[in-house]
C-alpha cells in the first residue's frame, strides 16, 4: 500500500502558533485543540481529505528553499478579494503575475516569508 501525505510541514523561526492563526485563518481552518501558544508544533487540521499543516519551531531554516508553495484557488470570492484577505491576515505581496486576459496568480508571503500563490477561481473565470 503505497503511502499517504499526512502534513505539510512549515519550520518556523519564530512562534509556531502564531504562523499556524495565520494559516488557520487564511484557509478556514482550525488550529488543533491540543495545541497552544508556546507549543514547539502546532497543527492546522485538515479537512475531510487532505493533508494537515504542522508548523514545527526549527533553530535553524534550511539554507536552500525547498521550492515547494501552496496554490491557493478561491471557491466563493475573487483572485482579487482574496489577495486583499490575506493582506488583512498578515500577507506581504511578493508579485502580481496576473495577465492581461485575467489568467495568472498572484504571489504572496506569509508573515515568516514562505511564499504562496493565488490564482483565479470560479468567480474570475465568470467575470467577477
Amino acid at each position: 500500500m503505497e503511502p499517504t501525505i499526512r502534513h505539510l510541514t512549515f519550520d518556523c523561526a519564530g512562534e509556531p502558533y502564531e504562523l499556524a492563526g495565520f494559516w488557520a485563518a487564511l484557509l478556514g481552518r482550525s488550529i488543533s485543540s491540543t495545541d497552544e501558544p508556546g507549543d514547539e508544533e502546532v497543527l492546522v487540521e485538515a479537512p475531510d481529505e487532505g493533508p494537515g499543516l504542522l508548523f514545527v519551531r526549527a533553530e535553524e531554516r534550511g539554507a536552500v528553499r525547498s521550492g515547494i508553495h501552496l496554490d491557493l484557488q478561491p471557491t466563493d470570492r475573487t483572485r482579487a478579494e482574496e489577495v486583499a484577505r490575506a493582506l488583512d491576515l498578515g500577507a506581504r505581496l511578493v508579485a502580481d503575475r496576473t495577465t492581461e486576459n485575467g489568467r495568472g496568480w498572484v504571489v504572496l508571503a506569509d508573515p515568516e516569508g514562505n511564499e504562496f500563490c493565488v490564482e483565479g477561481g470560479a468567480r474570475d473565470r465568470a467575470g467577477g
